[in-house]
């Protein structure tokens, strides 16, 4: 089997990408691009205390705004106006897609074809503003009744702070949702997924200088350091081998006769991912899980009561590290990777386009055998990659509590990273091919003419 760098160094041609300058345009649109994203984050919200809310968010860093800091890369930290970042925008995605799985009219608009898939996306960006706005106010409110160390985080708290913080991070929400697009259209990989990327990868620069220089204090030994190192490597290559593996079912096709001509049949495959659902029960899971942590921190933050005495307990039990803490991400990881799989895979939808081209697995009959067959294997091979899933998220987690080793990549963002990452080199390497195609028929071209004028 040919290793994922073998293959890479195959499919790039360094003289091709030299002359592809289609390519080169859409590369440096894609880098500016993610650097005025860049440049937002360092622009804080009007209203606010800097130092005050720093101190608060140094005790609420272990919560959902720590993890939602790490893709934000570090707008949260430090109140911007790109603190939602993209994230209203990808919820609205994910609701509507289960919105079309269950709504009949909605399904029936995404069969419409590209005008369904237009009014689809216009809903979405309603409902990401909607979204926004609420998350914003909710911002707003907790903004007003935090106080730290170095006094309160709102100066002057009131409507006029509330609808200027809802006003200025849904425009950045929405100004991000529209520079994702423009980067799909004109750049190179999905903009929307690169924003997220960025943010992820933003902070590891200073996280592998900090961890170099805890080795150089003596506060970390230089063979963990090392070890640590290697894991990740060995990590990143684990993901990238389970986000390409695929259960291939043999279809076949019979032969058919057109005019007096009898072509043979033909035989094909459809691949099913070990891995259906992606990213997105990490990222569900890890946002229920933290949620009562960081509603508690508001409550005590905001001066207000308790939740009660068993509510205190729960919050306990599910503290960063906890036992209880560990069992429950991975039951809700497990849980949403069958959620997802079933929604963005029909097996009984497959079935029918089957049998409507004339296609068949072999020994299977055709229609609802053929659902149940697909079913049962997508069924089998979504359990590996649930508890591949678990166990990419959970090791992290468990080095962090236990080892305390400053892992800096999560599950979910080195995940997020590694996947990006592919689909972008995937990405490049077809416009390269595509450059390369059309290279060739422009050849074609000049020798045809060539030759027509040697004739004449």
């Amino acid at each position: 089997m040919v290793s994922a760098a073998e293959q890479l160094a195959s499919n790039l041609n360094f003289g091709a990408f030299a002359k592809a300058e289609d390519l080169k345009r859409r590369i440096w649109f894609t880098l500016g691009a993610l650097l005025v994203y860049r440049f937002g984050t360092f622009i804080p919200l009007p209203g606010i205390s800097i130092d005050a809310f720093k101190a608060v968010f140094a005790q609420q860093s272990s919560g959902i705004l720590g993890m939602v800091n790490m893709f934000a890369g570090g707008a949260v930290e430090r109140m911007a106006i790109f603190a939602l970042n993209i994230m209203p925008y990808i919820s609205a995605s994910i609701i509507m897609q289960l919105m079309t799985s269950v709504s009949p009219q909605l399904e029936a608009l995404k069969k419409e074809g590209e005008s369904g898939r237009k009014q689809i996306n216009q809903y979405t960006r309603y409902l990401t503003v909607i979204l926004a706005a609420f998350q914003a106010y909710g911002i707003a409110i907790g903004l007003e009744g935090s106080r730290g160390s170095a006094g309160a985080v709102v100066p002057d708290p009131g409507w006029f702070f509330r609808m200027s913080t809802v006003i200025t991070m849904v425009g950045g929400t929405m100004f991000l949702m529209w520079l994702g697009e423009q980067i799909t259209q004109r750049g190179v990989g999905n903009g929307i997924s690169l924003i997220i990327f960025a943010g992820i990868v933003a902070g590891l620069p200073s996280a592998i200088i900090g961890l170099f220089e805890m080795a150089r204090n003596g506060s970390l030994n230089t063979a963990l350091l090392f070890a640590l190192l290697l894991m990740m490597l060995a990590v990143v290559a684990a993901i990238v081998f389970m986000e390409r593996a695929q259960r291939r079912l043999l279809i076949q096709y019979p032969k058919r006769q057109v005019g007096n001509r009898m072509f043979q049949g033909d035989a094909s495959h459809l691949p099913l991912k070990l891995n259906s659902a992606g990213v997105i029960p990490p990222i569900f899971a890890s946002s229920l899980l933290l949620l009562p942590i960081t509603a508690a921190q508001f409550m005590s933050q905001g001066g207000q009561m308790g939740g009660g005495e068993w509510f205190n307990t729960v919050v306990a039990a599910l503290g960063r590290g906890q036992p209880a803490h560990i069992i429950v991400y991975i039951l809700l990881i497990v849980f949403f990777a069958f959620f997802y799989t079933a929604v963005v895979f029909n097996p009984k939808d497959t079935a029918d386009n089957l049998r409507k081209y004339g296609g068949f697995l072999p020994g299977i009959r055709p229609g609802e055998k053929t659902a149940e067959y697909i079913d049962y294997v997508l069924t089998r091979i979504t359990v590996v990659g649930a508890i591949y899933l678990a166990v990419v998220c959970v090791l992290p987690e468990l080095l962090i509590a236990y080892a305390a080793v400053p892992f800096y990549f999560g599950g979910t963002s080195l995940l997020i990273a590694v996947s990006v990452t592919m689909d972008t080199v995937a990405q490049i390497q077809s416009h390269l091919l595509a450059h390369q195609y059309e290279g060739l028929i422009k050849k074609a071209k000049l020798r045809g003419a060539t030759s027509n004028k040697g004739r004449r």
